[in-house]
């Protein structure tokens, strides 16, 4: 795969995952004007994030870690590829089947696990409710998540990066029929979500059919290749749980403070935006690119694949989190401040978003170096980092929260993201000039940064002038807009100018993308 088949890649997955992160923002920012910060809106986003947080752990983390290397070799060296993924698909829908019924059981403790400060509460009982209708969604979305694996696999990135798109649809959809139709927006929002996931598989199971991948479930049997792969993604397992107790850490410190689960969430879904358009992105093409070059022998391919996945994530993310920490009140405001939502919720949500900026570029470096490992089928060293990054987040959200409150949290959630990102790259050494960084990469890093610097100035600026127009009614859209494009414009142009990088690159990765 060319440098520019590569960007190419990056890009196809961004656009769609940009779309779906531009209509959760329409989601969010509804559920913020209809719910606010008050219980029913943190009961569902405690219910909402369980099933998400184990399809993490299941799909997206251990299993898709492991299982899209051995199916890339395999549909590399042609030996059988469809009946391995049929295995996988009917094992993981067997061990979701039973944990879905055993977390119907255990949702209380499930809800006290996410969110201790909920109980003696009523959104304790509301969350309970609500958790047992939405965490089904769990086998849909997982079973989902495999499906895109083959088809990213076999370089169709275009369903699967679409699927996102209609859980948001249905739930803004479902929003604005309870509230037209004076239904309880909660209910709705909670039900329409094992409906999405539904719908999610469908898609891309319909897509992997037509590309030759029919998935059907079989006897359930533990072959050879499923023993191999579970071999793997158990240490990949204890890593993914890692980072959900990191996430559990998080919410836990923020439900003792109220409000603060609301808060967090609301920030975590602006940096989850160029979080989800890159680090995705680079996640979905880049794993899969390397381990079929290293079943190859390709080492100089897959340094190359490596270095430009580098690059393309600084480029993109570094101005990202600049921008972030320097204007997160007019964003917060314009996209949030409305109905339930009000100016102290604003002031606290801008500042979470300051702080999740600050570790935006540590988040998507991992996306780009933890491939090296699982490329190799090494997911052993990935969990011993995440025990370290574990115990960082740990010390700083629980020691810091008596002292700074909620903020705590999103402290920890930063500082480890870096801690994690200092040792994956000191232990992708042993991986010799195959996890090198090339001379292009060292040229350019530097350049990015400046050029995402002086974009900084310029935002901040233009933001204290047009502080009238950001508070207006009528105007604040479009000043916001208009900030957002100053930003675009000033970082290209500066990045262009300085060497950061070319903006035919892009072209050609756009037009190669259609």
């Amino acid at each position: 795969m060319r440098p520019i088949r590569l960007v190419s890649g990056f890009l196809t997955v961004g656009v769609w995952t940009l779309a779906s992160r531009i209509l959760g923002f329409a989601r969010d920012i509804l559920i913020a004007a209809y719910l606010g910060t008050g219980p029913v809106a943190e009961a569902f986003l405690v219910a909402f994030s369980l099933p998400n947080m184990f399809r993490r752990f299941f799909a997206e983390g251990a299993f898709n870690m492991a299982f899209i290397p051995l199916f890339s070799k395999k549909l590399e060296r042609g030996e059988g590829a469809l009946d391995f993924a049929r295995d996988a698909f009917t094992g993981l829908a067997t061990i979701l089947i039973g944990f879905t019924l055993l977390a119907q059981i255990a949702m209380p403790a499930l809800v006290l696990a996410m969110a201790g400060g909920f109980a003696a509460d009523q959104r304790f009982d509301i969350a309970v409710v609500y958790g047992r209708i939405a965490f089904p969604y769990i086998l849909f979305i997982s079973l989902a998540a495999l499906l895109s694996g083959v088809l990213n696999a076999t370089g169709r990135f275009v369903a699967a990066a679409a699927a996102p798109v209609l859980l948001n649809i249905l739930l803004v959809g479902a929003m604005l029929l309870a509230a037209a139709m004076g239904w309880p927006v909660g209910d709705a929002l909670v039900w329409t979500v094992p409906l999405a996931g539904i719908a999610q598989m469908a898609l891309v199971w319909t897509a992997a059919a037509k590309a030759g991948f029919r998935l059907t479930f079989r006897r359930p049997r533990l072959t050879p290749e499923l023993r191999r792969l579970a071999i793997i993604a158990a240490p990949a397992a204890l890593a993914g749980g890692v980072v959900q107790v990191n996430l559990l850490i998080g919410r836990q410190v923020a439900s003792f403070f109220e409000g603060a689960v609301a808060w967090l969430s609301y920030a975590d879904r602006l940096y989850q935006l160029p979080l989800g358009v890159v680090g995705i992105a680079i996640g979905v093409v880049l794993l899969p690119d390397l381990s079929r070059r290293l079943g190859a022998g390709d080492t100089a391919g897959g340094r190359d694949a490596f270095n430009r996945a580098g690059e393309f994530a600084l480029a993109l993310t570094l101005p990202a989190a600049v921008a972030l920490a320097t204007i997160p009140g007019p964003i917060v405001a314009v996209l949030f401040q409305r109905g339930a939502f009000d100016q102290a919720d604003v002031a606290a949500t801008a500042l979470a978003v300051a702080v999740y900026g600050a570790g935006l570029p540590a988040f998507v470096m991992q996306k780009v170096l933890q491939p090296l490992f699982f490329a190799r089928e090494d997911t052993r060293r990935p969990f011993h980092y995440a025990l370290g990054a574990l115990a960082v987040n740990a010390g700083i959200a629980i020691g810091l929260a008596p002292l700074c409150g909620y903020i705590a949290a999103a402290w920890g959630t930063t500082l480890a993201g870096w801690a994690m990102v200092a040792l994956l790259w000191r232990g992708s050494r042993r991986f010799g000039s195959a996890a090198e960084a090339d001379a292009r990469f060292l040229h350019r890093t530097g350049r990015i940064a400046l050029a995402s610097a002086l974009m900084g100035a310029i935002l901040w600026l233009a933001a204290r002038g047009a502080q009238a127009w950001l508070t207006a009614e009528g105007l604040r859209y479009p000043a916001l807009a208009g900030l957002v494009a100053l930003g675009i414009l000033s970082y290209f142009g500066l990045g262009h100018l300085l060497g950061a990088f070319r903006l035919s690159e892009f072209r050609r990765a756009m037009r190669r993308q259609r």
